[in-house]
């Protein structure tokens, strides 16, 4: 069976970066639904596009076409009284404590989006460095690719926009059902939730 839209793929892969230093090479393969689900980058469904079982290939994503450019405006420091204690780097919440602030400017740009996720990256005696550019923002990232499976979706998968039981984890893409600590490497929720905690 060909790839082509509602097929789901076992996909294996390997990330690096334009280095060639690995950054992800997961042992079990990555299963999407395919034909503009979000389930993976546009640029890589495009390229399995009509492809088979054992294919592979290389391909390089720019920044643009994965995570984004860095923005150093999503780099924020806070005051260290607003968060929880024991505060380690690696650590993540959702938005941000000053967000009303802001929101006269920025809140309008955002209104549709989903929370950013701030990931702490220093922590000093009375000061929080958050930032909240996704960890491989600003990277030119290389994908090695191989299908492994393709089965046609069933009708569930299909309205679900995702595969049965949701084992996609899809280089990082954002998930609607939720399960967000995937995404961010290194993520530190020691409360167990299934999500970040959110700041209010």
């Amino acid at each position: 069976m060909k790839i082509e839209k509602n097929t789901i793929v076992s996909l294996r892969y390997k990330l690096t970066d334009a280095q060639n230093n690995v950054i992800e090479e997961p042992d079990s393969p990555m299963v999407y639904l395919h034909g503009g689900y979000e389930g993976t980058f546009p640029k890589i469904e495009t390229l399995l596009d009509g492809q088979d079982i054992g294919y592979e290939a290389t391909i390089q994503l720019e920044p643009n076409e994965a995570f984004g450019e860095y923005d150093p405006e999503l780099l924020k420091i806070e005051p260290r009284t607003r968060f929880p204690e024991p505060l380690e780097v690696g650590m993540q919440f959702e938005g941000v404590p000053d967000a009303d602030e802001e929101s006269a400017e920025a809140g309008d740009d955002d209104a549709d989006d989903e929370p950013l996720i701030y990931t702490v990256t220093d922590v000093a005696d009375n000061q929080v460095v958050l930032d909240g550019n996704h960890p491989l923002a600003g990277m030119a990232l290389r994908f090695w690719v191989q299908v492994e499976d393709v089965r046609a979706a069933t009708e569930d998968e299909i309205e679900n926009r995702h595969p049965e039981g949701g084992e996609s984890f899809s280089f990082g893409m954002p998930n609607d059902d939720g399960d967000d600590e995937e995404e961010f490497p290194g993520s530190n929720l020691s409360s167990g939730e299934a999500n970040p905690r959110t700041l209010h």
